[in-house]
């Protein structure tokens, strides 16, 4: 009985993996930014948008995996084996252009991180983030896949650890916290951070990437193996957003325990100079090395998605590292314009909030489709994914009509 149950475990231990690197969306610069700020501006009032922004994106993250275990295909090849030639050009368009987009978000985070931990320009540290996210692309694919997973998830582990260690020189009241548990707002301005906030959650590129990253992770699927890869899929997708969510749910609470109406929270630099006055020098330093290897895991797996989609939608085999390429040079450009780093983040989240429909939507329908999944999507899980669907579309409206007004 011991000796099945250490099977068992050993088994999952090898099937964890392409959760926690889709996890890494959740943990991107842009997360960093919003966490604060709302934390810093409302206190604890907001700690429950990010709960249930982590329970729909666990929703969405789980029917991207199933799906790539009962097709053994990518959601990029399920919808162009649908669409005319047409339509799947257009639809590449928008999805290289939210590729170009979520980049812009990442290059900016590690650039801004660099910049604070050692005073370099905001372009130079461009630069780096996309060498060193580049090099970190060698390890994918092939023999090297394993090992480009352990790296992803040491890093997601890092960042974690440097965010909770900040979270508990913070002190955060337990009281507050739970009462931050219920839903409520307090005026105009936290309903649209808010918004934001879950308008933001689900990355187009996380839901992409995912298809994938089973297939890759599982290789060839014998139907004898599907009922157990969906339900240790289960478990890794779970596991990883209860990580993602608890690292996001820590940046509010140390914000709200330690920033609370600091002036200058709303920018990365900011945030991090605040850290520095009320947590002192470790603290700061854990935040900057937190921000960068976020900058760096999310760009790197942001890239992967980039491929994924190209050679899904218009059957082009590219490597990651030419989708690197391709999504980092318009990061570079926009920062060494002169672009304030903090703007192109708004930006970035704008251009996101148009592909969310063009990726859930298709992901549902084909999901629920029993001829493409040969196996009947429950209800209840049909159900929440269609209101949690309804919810993220609606909020991104509000969020772009928000940023324009």
């Amino acid at each position: 009985m011991e000796m099945r149950g250490s099977q068992r475990l050993q088994r999952l231990i090898l099937m964890v993996g392409p959760g926690l690197i889709a996890a890494v969306a959740y943990l991107d610069p842009g997360n960093f930014a919003t966490n604060i700020s709302a934390g810093a501006q409302y206190g604890y009032l907001l700690v429950w948008v990010i709960l249930a922004a982590n329970l729909m994106a666990l929703l969405v993250q789980y029917l991207a995996a199933r799906i790539g275990i009962l097709t053994g295909r990518t959601l990029p090849e399920l919808i162009a084996d649908r669409s005319s030639t047409p339509v799947r050009i257009a639809f590449w368009l928008q999805a290289q252009l939210v590729a170009i987009a979520t980049d812009i978000a990442e290059v900016v985070g590690g650039a801004v991180a660099l910049q604070v931990l050692t005073g370099m320009p905001i372009i130079a540290g461009a630069i780096i983030t996309v060498v060193v996210s580049t090099a970190i692309l060698v390890f994918q694919g092939g023999l090297h896949h394993r090992r480009f997973e352990r790296l992803i998830i040491l890093m997601v582990i890092l960042i974690a650890v440097a965010i909770f260690w900040n979270l508990a020189l913070s002190h955060p009241s337990p009281s507050q916290t739970f009462a931050g548990l219920l839903p409520r707002f307090q005026g105009h301005e936290s309903l649209l951070l808010a918004a934001g906030m879950l308008g933001a959650t689900v990355m187009p590129h996380a839901i992409y990437v995912h298809s994938a990253l089973v297939r890759d992770h599982f290789g060839q699927i014998d139907e004898s193996r599907v009922d157990e890869l969906l339900r240790m899929t289960k478990i890794d997708v779970t596991a990883s957003m209860v990580i993602a969510g608890g690292v996001n749910v820590a940046m509010v609470l140390l914000a709200a325990a330690a920033l609370r109406n600091v002036e200058g929270t709303d920018t990365l630099t900011g945030a991090h100079e605040a850290i520095v006055v009320h947590l002192g020098q470790g603290a700061g330093l854990a935040f900057a090395l937190a921000l960068l290897i976020s900058g760096l895991a999310s760009t790197t797996v942001g890239s992967l998605s980039g491929a994924v989609v190209l050679d899904g939608l218009l059957r082009v085999n590219v490597s990651p590292l030419t989708s690197r390429l391709i999504t980092a040079v318009p990061a570079v450009i926009l920062l060494a314009l002169g672009v304030d780093p903090t703007r192109a983040l708004v930006i970035s989240q704008v251009v996101l909030s148009f592909g969310i429909p063009l990726v859930v939507v298709p992901l549902i329908a084909l999901s629920a489709n029993v001829r493409v999944t040969k196996r009947r999507l429950p209800w209840p899980v049909l159900g929440l994914t269609c209101i949690s669907a309804v919810l993220i579309i609606v909020l991104n409206i509000a969020l772009i009509v928000a940023t324009f007004a």
